[in-house]
């Protein structure tokens, strides 16, 4: 396989799909399912990791389990788009562990993110750590979600 990821064959879009969905499935499951030997999805996987393909694997926390049951959804205008100011706008939002997705995004704001918080007293506190004092920061808007009636990141393989 070439480093053109487009080149995937069918193996190895079943692997990953499997992998998506649970990444401690065990290898005699994953090479069943996908019609290979066991050492030909441990080789692939190896390549896939290596090729930061698969980039990360992580465990799922319910959010409102560990005291995060609020969700929010911000929009953030900058007042100037120079490279060092967005730079420093992305470490200074990536830094923040309530900040679980940043997009650089087009359209009437510059930044779209996802941020969880147990309550609107820890959110304020929040805003205030990334915006208030921030003079690039020239308006945000929030949304509150109701329902998180989708949440992932598995990508179509």
């Amino acid at each position: 396989m070439s480093d053109d990821h487009s080149e995937l064959s069918s193996v190895d879009r079943t692997i990953l799909s499997i992998m998506q969905r649970d990444s401690n499935s065990r290898m005699e499951s994953i090479a069943e399912e996908a019609g290979a030997s066991i050492a030909t999805v441990q080789r692939r996987l190896r390549h896939f990791r290596q090729a930061n393909i698969i980039q990360r694997e992580i465990a799922v926390v319910d959010p409102e389990t560990v005291g995060q049951g609020m969700t929010f959804l911000i929009l953030v205008e900058l007042e100037r788009e120079r490279i060092d100011i967005l730079d420093t706008f992305r470490r200074k939002v990536t830094s923040e562990q309530q900040v679980q997705q940043c997009y650089y995004i087009t359209g009437d704001a510059d930044f779209a993110l996802i941020a969880l918080a147990k309550d609107m007293n820890e959110y304020q506190k929040l805003i205030q750590r990334l915006f208030f004092d921030d003079t690039n920061v020239k308006r945000f808007r929030t949304s509150v979600v109701m329902d998180r009636t989708k949440v992932g990141l598995n990508v179509p393989v």
